[in-house]
């Protein structure tokens, strides 16, 4: 009798420690599911490839996966923007066939002892070649679409999914496609932080313009700069690239590959005044000349004015009436720094750097703090990190021309605050 109660108590407390055991790991409703947990940062071992953050896996749906597409994936994704982890705005350059990687193979044609693909590296540049991804030919004092692309429309490419809204899981909730035939080449997308409205502003670079729509992407607002008229003026663009607003809507305009100066707006798209020379291509040192002007960030605090010299291979800095106030190298060759960031700390600087497949963390006075990153279309690996932003859970998006794809890594559990790309500003609008 008595071996039989034992027996009984003790199936009773193993069921019970069972059923306590299941609720603790079942995960309540409403709250992240296992694939939304980070790692954690690793006590021993590891090399932070890819900093203190994780790739999150099987991040975007594949374009392969929809009706119609199954033969054709991600073109060359230039901007990347997340209002919110549910809410990403994607700009890109139409798709690409869908390939695997084929066999390695002999290409005597071309010279003894080599072969292709190419060992250990990626087999095709999604933005840069004749039949890359439209329109080619996009380069510093190059014209998009120029007799050097060779691509052709159905085989080598297709010009649709230009301007995406993704969602969490990275499934495509809106195809914004009514405005295809107006992007030849959209180069960077934003919303402005100190918007209610929440308005999306797109970079169109060959075409010279600069676009403002409504928060859905159904309504254009506001056009800036004349269609496919080169120039520097109140009216004119010469292929630009990225944009960067003060607190009281001030709007800055980095003009870009082919000009050669900061272009300023007010808050209704009135033009007010712009700065900069043509400088001397790879050697210059004078402040306020540029080559490529591809990048800008503000700070909202000291309202200084950061812009990206990229073929000079330098950040100079400016009030916000153009004087010329700092500036520092961003590295040798081959560093290639294509967008640049400043977050809600106001003190640091980010870089996506093109030719060492890095991210980089300056202070505000050019002083380096810290920088991760590898090369290679391996997930978590760089190549051509164009634009990069982060949303309010610290997830990082990128978007890599080079590459070919658009990536969301997530800060790893115990992650160091100090290398984390910082939460961007968030003044009219919180999500």
């Amino acid at each position: 009798m008595r071996r039989h109660a034992a027996l009984m108590v003790t199936v009773f407390f193993s069921l019970l420690l069972l059923f306590l055991l299941v609720v603790r790991l079942a995960p309540a409703q409403g709250q992240p599911q296992s694939s939304d947990i980070a790692g954690a940062v690793p006590e021993k071992g590891g090399q932070e490839q890819s900093g203190q953050y994780e790739v999150v896996r099987d991040w975007p749906k594949p374009l392969t996966s929809l009706p119609g597409h199954e033969k054709w994936t991600w073109g060359s994704p230039e901007g990347i923007f997340p209002q919110n982890p549910n809410r990403i705005y994607v700009v890109e350059r139409g798709e690409l066939p869908a390939l695997t990687r084929m066999k390695n193979t002999p290409i005597p044609q071309f010279g003894p002892s080599l072969s292709f693909p190419v060992n250990q590296a990626p087999f095709r540049n999604a933005s840069q070649g004749p039949v890359s991804a439209a329109p080619g030919e996009g380069g510093t004092g190059e014209t998009p679409g120029g007799p050097g692309f060779l691509g052709k429309d159905g085989i080598d490419y297709r010009w649709e999914h230009n301007f995406l809204i993704l969602d969490h899981d990275g499934n495509i909730v809106e195809n914004l496609s009514q405005w295809d035939k107006m992007f030849k080449r959209p180069h960077s997308v934003y919303i402005n932080p100190y918007d209610p409205e929440k308005h999306v502003w797109v970079v169109e670079d060959a075409r010279c313009q600069v676009y403002e729509f409504t928060n859905d992407g159904k309504k254009l607002v506001l056009t800036l700069g004349t269609a496919n008229e080169p120039g520097a003026d109140g009216k004119h663009f010469n292929r630009p690239t990225f944009l960067a607003w003060l607190p009281d809507s001030t709007m800055f305009v980095a003009d870009g590959y082919n000009g050669t100066r900061v272009a300023k707006f007010d808050k209704s798209g009135e033009f007010l005044m712009d700065w900069g020379h043509k400088g001397d291509l790879g050697k210059e040192t004078r402040p306020g000349y540029f080559n490529s002007v591809h990048g800008i960030a503000v700070d909202p605090v000291s309202q200084r004015v950061f812009v990206n010299d990229r073929e000079n291979h330098r950040i100079q800095v400016f009030d916000e009436n153009g004087k010329y106030l700092d500036e520092w190298r961003t590295g040798d060759p081959p560093s290639h720094i294509y967008s640049i960031y400043i977050g809600s700390d106001h003190k640091y600087l980010w870089a996506a750097d093109s030719g060492t497949w890095k991210m980089i963390k300056w202070d505000l006075n050019g002083k380096f703090q810290y920088s991760f990153g590898f090369q290679g279309d391996a997930p978590g690996g760089f190549w051509g990190v164009h634009q990069f932003g982060v949303d309010q859970e610290g997830n990082l998006y990128v978007a890599e021309v080079s590459a070919g794809r658009v990536q969301k890594f997530r800060p790893m559990r115990g992650a160091d605050p100090a290398k984390l790309i910082s939460k961007p500003e968030y003044v009219a609008w919180k999500e």
